[in-house]
């Protein structure tokens, strides 16, 4: 009989994270999985509807038990998401001491807050069993990038937290080649546990056919998307200004998704007034994302300008990759190489809009596009094998 797994994610399904797919998956394959959250309330800032600190604390999905505790939601502001990261630690401590759980193994999903981990971390210790850490957002270097936060006492206690955690995790798994490195520098004495681990993309990831959208008219017009959170670290505000580089062109661009920043895009979007050039939809469900890439030409993918990035890769980019998109990227480092290695776009320098509508024209009148298509779809399945990668997660589990 396989080990039962406790997986510890401050995000779980209905909020649309790739660790729900890992956790059918674990399922599939014989584990008894049990999954501690929080209440679905990302990316909008409030709580589901249904959801409550009171309604709907345990319940199954896909054959795993889902434990919620309680949180403060996100909100908008910086200080309500600070309380949402502690609220979540803070009911995890004392959730972990009272509990009867008794698992084989922790698997904590991390991304931002690196505080989840601490539940996971302290949990282990208790039990005496191994913890497993993936990182997907580097601490302190997250918080100080995309958190604003610049008072050295602070990140230094963040860091320390972060060198805590790492030291008291059997087994680390990191997001991209240059996470591996920047994560053996808090453990040169224990280097062989951080190992690369890239994301793959949920099976519903695929080419798809063009078909009539009721969201998205047929135009035309060459169409960038871009799908998912919309939030600070993605950069998209250099979207407007290029807009305006290429208000006389047959362009247009799809953007698919919520968050944070979404109202300071539209209100940007409507200050350059270049509101004919964007369709603004509202999030999708992961199931029919590929369906909206089809209706498009090419994928966007952007950050902020920031050393941050250049060792990030988007989850977004796996799930681009394995529908054949072709890519635009305002982008650096692994994500600028993943695009240049698979030949299937075109780069440009973050925070550029002249670099950038230059680089859209670009590949609007490229003849290989298609091709380009299929080159990412390949680099895909040769890179990102999704169940190569499930039986590399069940041998370090």
């Amino acid at each position: 009989m396989k080990k039962h797994i406790l997986v510890i994610s401050q995000y779980f399904h209905p909020e649309p994270f790739r660790i729900n797919d890992i956790c059918c998956q674990l399922v599939q394959r014989g584990y008894r999985v049990t999954v501690l959250t929080g209440i679905p309330n990302y990316p909008e800032g409030k709580f589901y509807p249904g959801y409550s600190w009171c309604r709907r604390r345990k319940s199954r999905y896909s054959g795993m038990d889902i434990l919620r505790i309680p949180l403060l939601p996100r909100g908008k502001t910086g200080l309500a998401l600070a309380l949402n990261y502690l609220s979540f630690a803070v009911s995890g401590f004392f959730w972990q001491l009272f509990t009867k759980l008794d698992p084989d193994a922790v698997f904590t999903f991390e991304v931002s807050p690196m505080t989840q981990a601490l539940v996971g971390m302290w949990f282990a210790k208790r039990k005496k069993i191994p913890h497993v850490l993936y990182v997907q957002d580097l601490w302190p270097d997250n918080v100080q990038t995309v958190g604003g936060v610049r008072n050295r006492f602070v990140l230094n206690r963040i860091r320390k937290m972060v060198s805590k955690i790492y030291k008291n995790s059997d087994t680390i798994l990191a997001a991209s080649p240059s996470f591996v490195e920047e994560i053996r520098s808090y453990l040169p004495q224990e280097s062989e546990k951080v190992h690369y681990w890239p994301q793959y993309a949920e099976d519903c990831y695929h080419p798809a056919q063009k078909t009539p959208l009721s969201e998205l008219p047929e135009d035309g017009c060459f169409k960038v998307i871009f799908t998912g959170n919309i939030g600070q670290a993605q950069g998209l505000e250099v979207l407007p200004e290029v807009a305006v580089h290429l208000r006389d062109q047959n362009v247009r661009f799809v953007i698919v998704g919520d968050g944070r920043q979404k109202e300071q895009l539209c209100k940007a979007i409507a200050e350059k007034d270049v509101a004919d050039l964007f369709y603004m939809i509202d999030r999708q469900p992961a199931e029919r994302i590929p369906t909206f890439l089809a209706a498009c030409d090419a994928a966007f993918v952007s950050f902020l300008d920031d050393p941050l990035f250049e060792k990030t890769i988007p989850a977004k980019l796996q799930s681009y990759l394995a529908c054949g998109m072709p890519i635009v990227a305002a982008a650096t480092g692994e994500t600028a190489r993943i695009v240049t290695e698979a030949d299937c776009g075109v780069c440009c320098p973050i925070g550029d809009s002249a670099a950038l509508a230059q680089s859209i024209l670009q590949l609007q009148s490229d003849p290989d596009l298609r091709q380009k298509g299929r080159q990412a779809r390949k680099y895909y399945e040769t890179h990102f094998p999704k169940e190569q990668l499930l039986d590399q997660l069940e041998s370090f589990l």
